[in-house]
């Protein structure tokens, strides 16, 4: 299999994310302690760059404030693919970007729609990224190729695995 580009390796990573739809985003506490909490991304730029909602008073925006490196990581079951994104989260205040990534299953979220009080986003600028897809579509198949490896005492076909900078 040929080696793949630079620009083929974001194409695949873009399409990760926007199937997996919602990422684990972690931030620090001031205390330095990790916190992960569900986030559903609303946009994914060609550049990696990630777009969430939330609310200007939430613990999220408090601590990227504070320590604005974050990780935002994606998992797939269907296709068998991970992802993991490191990178630099800001809040912004931006009517025009947030009425562009408004849709209607936000206001489970936020009851007054673009109204809501505190509404605010966070844009996080990916650094990089890694990924891992699987070889095989199938959980059976991969299960079988673990079995196999265990028996052989060979390392299991992780499927491609590839680091991209963005």
């Amino acid at each position: 299999m040929a080696e793949k580009t630079e620009q083929e390796k974001r194409e695949t990573l873009k399409g990760l994310v926007k199937d997996a739809r919602i990422g684990m985003l972690t931030t620090m506490t001031a205390d330095g302690r990790h916190v992960s909490r569900p986030m559903a991304v609303q946009d994914v730029e060609f550049d990696g760059d990630l777009w969430f909602l939330t609310y200007a008073d939430s613990d999220l925006v408090q601590q990227v404030r504070t320590h604005p490196q974050v990780n935002v990581s994606f998992s797939d079951d269907k296709q068998h693919a991970w992802v993991s994104i490191a990178g630099t989260a800001e809040q912004l205040t931006d009517r025009a970007k947030a009425e562009e990534l408004w849709n209607p299953m936000l206001k489970a979220w936020f009851p007054d729609g673009l109204e809501t009080p505190n509404l605010t986003l966070v844009k996080v600028h990916a650094d990089t990224a890694e990924y891992w897809e699987s070889a095989h579509s199938s959980r059976v198949v991969t299960l079988l190729g673990y079995a196999k490896a265990a028996v052989t005492g060979k390392t299991p076909d992780a499927g491609e695995n590839e680091t991209v900078q963005l």
